[in-house]
């Protein structure tokens, strides 16, 4: 496959579903199973490096004209689970978002709002078609959200430092069961030791997004292009699934010294890296 770009691009998480190709309708499920045999699939990174090749032209391209053909591909227990790329999806909502991430004039330098427009636009056309549509990628720049790691546990995380020529690689791989119970279970502990705030409104969300896939499903949290903003040594001693599960099981208790303690750990972890978006 032809390299858009050399460069890796850094500074996003992922939220990645894989379901088993039962799950899909044909003729989009022999499309996947063709597709799983292929072995010239792209990495990662070639997601990210397309989209960013978009934004080169005069006038750049904010989402792809055509909806993306690929996906990422694992075998779960002897059964080939994909996770479909939907890029043209995922741009249009990451657009709707970009007016909280930038200020005004650097949204307007990025994406005039011409551009903007005419893909919002578009976006409102294609939902008519498809109202149902939901992507199989959730992303994060700059941090990992709190409440993706109520999904996971500690026991899964996979850590590989990497080597001069692959990068470390950080990230939790859970049963779809296991990931829905947790959020149940984190919900109860969360609702009764407090009214409302932002992890009982992400975990209502993500909750909400995951009974949309197949139970046989893989959920993955991936560090993604973070592990390049963080040093080694803080990636190999970060166990933030943990320090979430002993925050609710403190909770859970009424042990709120306890759950601030491990909420302080994760604040501060976090913070220092979004602290990196500001010095760039």
């Amino acid at each position: 496959m032809p390299q858009v770009s050399s460069v890796i691009v850094p500074y996003a998480a992922y939220l990645r579903v894989y379901e088993p190709l039962g799950a899909f309708p044909e003729p989009e499920r022999g499309h996947w199973e063709r597709y799983a045999r292929r072995p010239d699939r792209p990495s990662y990174q070639d997601e990210l490096r397309r989209s960013l090749a978009d934004l080169l032209p005069v006038p750049p391209v904010a989402v792809p004209v055509h909806e993306s053909g690929d996906a990422f591909v694992l075998e779960v227990e002897g059964v080939t689970c994909v996770c479909p790329w939907r890029t043209r999806l995922r741009g249009w909502q990451a657009l709707g978002e970009l007016g909280d991430e930038l200020p005004g004039p650097v949204l307007d330098a990025v994406l005039p709002p011409v551009v903007r427009l005419q893909a919002a636009q578009d976006y409102e056309r294609w939902l008519t078609r498809n109202p149902d549509a939901r992507p199989w990628i959730r992303t994060a720049t700059w941090h990992v959200p709190l409440h993706w790691f109520v999904l996971v546990a500690d026991e899964e995380r996979e850590w590989d430092k990497g080597t001069a020529e692959l990068p470390p690689v950080l990230r939790y791989r859970t049963p779809m069961v296991q990931a829905r119970r947790r959020v149940a279970r984190g919900l109860r502990a969360l609702r009764d030791a407090m009214d409302e705030g932002p992890l009982i409104d992400g975990l209502v969300d993500v909750g909400r997004w995951l009974e949309e896939f197949h139970p046989r499903s893989l959920v993955e949290l991936d560090y993604g292009g973070l592990v390049h903003t963080v040093p080694a040594g803080d990636l190999e001693s970060d166990h933030s699934a943990a320090d979430v599960a002993e925050g609710i099981d403190a909770l859970r208790r009424g042990d709120g010294g306890a759950a601030g303690e491990a909420y302080a750990r994760l604040v501060e972890r976090w913070r220092s890296v979004r602290d990196r978006r500001s010095a760039n």
